[in-house]
């Protein structure tokens, strides 16, 4: 491998993103259709498919030093097919934390230590602001879905999951046995949602879908329903602080103080 590593290849948007706020934009030579960041010109880079359908002989035509990829989304398959022949740095975070040691990681095998302490002190910062943040507020229970038709949530062994707990959020889908739950239609009264919440993706929920789940009353009778922008609760690596705080400040108005004791 080049040292530092100067072809790289990202099957990771979040990772995409992290690599160009870390200074090294010029670095990537190929992504995803769906590494879309400000830092990187569109025209420049090669794109080589998507997370699950990466194209392989693509990837290997621009002789990477370092692919990165990350354990859930993209297929085991296709990351041994890689590291049988390039420099693969993988990541798994399960919590923001986590993301800060992933900045770390690919900060010092990238050399540039220092840009990656500055992300990662960001992180931290952020993680002690939600503390704060929270003492003496009730925690709101909330349902995220990341897919309708049918209806998928996600479980406390996720990244999203930490990003929501953090947040004030009591997870109502927490302790369902599958990382990524399917909630029958049925069942959604039943979880007692008191906000609900809709990403952009990786379903890209719209405003049209929130105004007819109100008017259906899908969730229960008078349960707010908010549009989120789920790169700030699944994307890792350098959005991780700022994505944390504005998860923060959207959950904040719903948040009652405590009755004292």
């Amino acid at each position: 491998m080049a040292v530092p590593p100067q072809r790289v290849v990202s099957l990771v948007p979040s990772l995409t993103e992290t690599v160009c706020d870390l200074g090294a934009a010029e670095r990537i030579s190929g992504a995803t259709r769906f590494c879309i960041t400000t830092h990187l010109p569109l025209g420049r880079i090669t794109r080589v498919g998507g997370t699950k359908n990466p194209d392989l002989e693509k990837i290997a035509s621009l002789k990477p030093h370092l692919v990165l990829v990350n354990g859930e989304e993209n297929r085991q398959e296709d990351i041994a097919w890689l590291r049988d022949r390039f420099e693969v740095f993988e990541s798994m975070p399960r919590g923001v934390a986590d993301a800060a040691m992933v900045v770390k990681r690919l900060g010092r095998l990238i050399e540039l230590e220092q840009e990656a302490e500055s992300i990662t002190l960001e992180i931290e910062a952020h993680l002690t602001r939600a503390e704060v943040m929270g003492i003496g507020l009730r925690r709101i229970r909330v349902f995220y879905p990341i897919w309708k038709q049918p209806w998928i949530s996600v479980n406390r062994a996720t990244y999203l999951h930490d990003v929501l707990e953090r947040a004030g959020a009591i997870n109502v889908c927490a302790d369902r046995e599958s990382r990524y739950p399917v909630v029958a239609s049925s069942d959604l009264d039943a979880l007692r949602a008191e906000l609900v919440l809709l990403p952009s993706e990786p379903f890209a929920f719209s405003e049209s879908h929130r105004r007819r789940f109100l008017s259906e009353s899908v969730f229960g009778p008078d349960v707010p329903i908010l549009m989120v922008d789920g790169r700030n609760f699944c994307w890792h690596g350098s959005r991780s602080g700022r994505g944390l705080g504005a998860a923060v400040n959207m959950m904040r108005p719903f948040r009652r103080r405590r009755r004292a004791a």
